[in-house]
């Protein structure tokens, strides 16, 4: 799965960031992804940073993972 942030949809709330710090990081007062952290299991903390996210700026796409590639 791929996580992305929305720049036009982000406000700058910094949840992301505080929720998910390892995948997420604060950039020109806005709410990124830290490079190579693009792909993701969608461990709970990132689901969390999806949910909780004020503007919605916050998308998972594409199949989860299968258990036999990486």
């Amino acid at each position: 799965m791929k996580v992305s942030v929305d720049r036009e949809l982000c406000y700058g709330s910094a949840e992301c960031v505080h929720r998910a710090p390892a995948v997420f990081q604060f950039v020109d007062g806005f709410g990124a992804v830290r490079p190579g952290r693009e792909r993701t299991d969608g461990g709970p903390e990132i689901l969390e940073a999806v949910e909780r996210c004020p503007s919605q700026a916050i998308s998972i796409t594409g199949a989860p993972p299968s258990p036999d590639r990486p």
